[in-house]
């Protein structure tokens, strides 16, 4: 029997794979990829009897190969927060799909594991711009402002490192990365580690780069940035956006970045004071995720015009 470890390479998936196999110790394989590498399920190779343990990736997105593995007779276990779509109902096939926009993967499985290895859950909480549920959790251990902010820094570094177009975008690749985690149990101590201080350095100095851009349309409701294509913008993407929904709360924001074939690649995030809607903009446009925070893998610039005036009106009536 083989077993897979199948997971988003951004804190929240990473971050729920370590606590998982810190409960349950496991010899699987791992695949992982950058955060816009989402069709992941496609890789597994699994037979008969083998297990598949799948985290932070949307269903809708790898049914094909969820159907494919089914099939065959593997066995999975499914953690996620993003719209399923309908769930196949099989024996073979457990589901903790939770879409409350309030909610990340790797809070699902601290659910699940009732809270054994909680910092490692308000990280990716905090990597994934749930400030207030990453506060609720930490309020559950009576965490200080100092760990607090240690566990935040460490949710936003790792998050930070999966954006990208390319492997070579990423300071250390998501697998790689992965296996670093794996020699602490201890969330606060990897927080303190070179290699996220590093992380965290690289984020602030592309963030910085991208600030002193002014945006290229806003309005009372919403704001639209375009990056040009950089390394830099194709790092910082995901990064800048949450920085700006958490400045103005009460504002959408779009960061798009331009792509080498002429195309934008879209980061949506809704206003925080009301995390909604998001995921059906984008998929108006080909693109996917979830109501607080989405993104479009390919705009084309004839579209672009049409994009941004539905963008400046989606949230207007909010």
């Amino acid at each position: 029997m083989a077993a897979y470890d199948v997971c988003n390479g951004d804190a929240d998936g990473l971050f729920a794979l370590r606590q998982l196999r810190l409960a349950e110790p496991l010899s699987a394989t791992l695949i992982t990829g950058l955060k816009r590498e989402i069709a992941l399920l496609q890789r597994v190779p699994a037979a008969a009897g083998d297990q598949v343990t799948v985290l932070d990736l949307s269903l809708a997105r790898n049914r094909e190969a969820l159907e494919r593995l089914l099939a065959a007779g593997a066995y999975l276990r499914w953690y996620d927060h993003h719209e399923p779509g309908a769930i196949p109902s099989h024996p073979n096939l457990q589901v903790h799909i939770d879409t409350d926009p309030r909610v990340c993967t790797s809070m699902l499985v601290d659910r699940a594991l009732a809270g054994r290895f909680r910092p490692w859950a308000i990280a990716a909480a905090y990597g994934d711009n749930l400030t207030e549920s990453a506060q609720a959790l930490a309020d559950t251990l009576g965490l200080d402002a100092a760990q607090r902010a240690a566990l935040q820094r460490l949710g936003e570094a790792v998050n930070y490192n999966a954006y990208g177009e390319d492997p070579t975008d990423a300071v250390i690749a998501p697998a790689a990365l992965f296996k670093w985690l794996t020699q602490f149990d201890d969330a606060f101590a990897a927080a303190q580690a070179p290699l996220i201080a590093h992380l965290e350095a690289t984020r602030q100095a592309d963030l910085a780069a991208a600030e002193a851009l002014p945006p290229q349309h806003a309005n009372a409701h919403s704001a639209v940035y375009v990056l040009p294509d950089a390394p830099w913008s194709r790092r910082v993407l995901g990064s800048f956006a949450n920085r700006l929904a958490q400045r103005a709360p009460d504002r959408a924001h779009a960061v798009l970045r331009v792509r080498p074939d002429g195309t934008y690649l879209v980061s949506v995030r809704a206003p925080l004071a009301a995390a909604r809607g998001a995921d059906t903009l984008a998929r108006a446009f080909g693109g996917g995720g979830r109501p607080a925070a989405a993104g479009i893998d390919r705009l084309p610039q004839a579209r672009l015009p049409q994009f941004v005036a539905r963008f400046a009106s989606w949230w207007a009536t909010d």
